[in-house]
């Protein structure tokens, strides 16, 4: 059996990854294949963390395109990230695992305000940590909040979940010509305006050498085969 790689990570997972094909709100079917996954990465050591988004319920930036107060918009947009958070959390726990969802907003009847050291103690204990309603500020992502909980709570690395197999060039899915790219520095991201994170979050992480690995999280098995270290995705990193 392979020695993981990295002890402790942070999975940063989309909204709309939970929705599945129906297009909108949570799939029961894809909720349970994403906890199983992280049951099992639970169940051979490895201590981690999720930020998870809520553009499967509601995004800030559409609201405020659309003509709403973009912080009530954004604020509206954290509340999101709560329900996905409550979801995977009772998803997870089917399985036997301790799980624990903190929000940057105080909604302490369903879960506990995000206070650092504890989050630190649940990881040491190998409870799963979900982290809810981004930074608990407007006009920040919840990229921007994967990559500051990452550092905060001394993650090895952020691991990107996407519907592609990494970073192109291009969009795959309208040039079939499109590059994908094995490695990336920060700058690169940064000049390329890859949009893999927004440049706020790829810039904390580049502060504090903290590496960003992207993979496809549709193929069964792929976190661990990357916390395993095999080279999967588009690795992003210092230098």
């Amino acid at each position: 059996m392979n020695e993981p790689k990295y002890r402790r990570v942070l999975i940063k997972l989309s909204g709309q990854a939970l929705q599945g094909d129906q297009g909108y709100g949570i799939s029961p079917q894809t909720l349970e294949v994403f906890a199983k996954e992280i049951v099992e990465l639970q169940e051979s050591g490895i201590e981690i963390a999720i930020v998870i988004g809520g553009g499967n319920i509601f995004r800030g930036v559409a609201g405020s395109t659309a003509g709403m107060d973009r912080a009530s918009a954004d604020y509206m947009g954290m509340l999101a990230t709560v329900i996905n958070a409550l979801a995977l959390q009772d998803a997870i726990e089917k399985f036997g695992v301790a799980t624990r969802v903190q929000t940057a907003l105080e909604i302490k009847e369903v879960a506990e305000p995000y206070i650092r050291r504890r989050a630190m103690r649940h990881l040491e204990k190998k409870r799963v940590v979900i982290f809810a309603a981004g930074t608990g500020n407007p006009y920040f992502t919840t990229d921007t909040a994967a990559s500051l909980r990452a550092m905060e709570c001394h993650a090895e690395v952020i691991l990107k979940a996407t519907n592609v197999d990494g970073v192109y060039d291009d969009d795959p899915e309208k040039n079939p010509q499109a590059r994908r790219y094995d490695r990336l520095t920060y700058i690169d991201v940064l000049s390329k305006n890859l949009r893999v994170m927004d440049s706020t979050a790829v810039s904390l992480c580049m502060d504090n050498d903290l590496p960003i690995i992207v993979f496809d999280l549709n193929r069964p098995g792929n976190m661990k085969r990357v916390i395993d270290g095999q080279d999967l995705g588009t690795w992003i990193g210092p230098e």
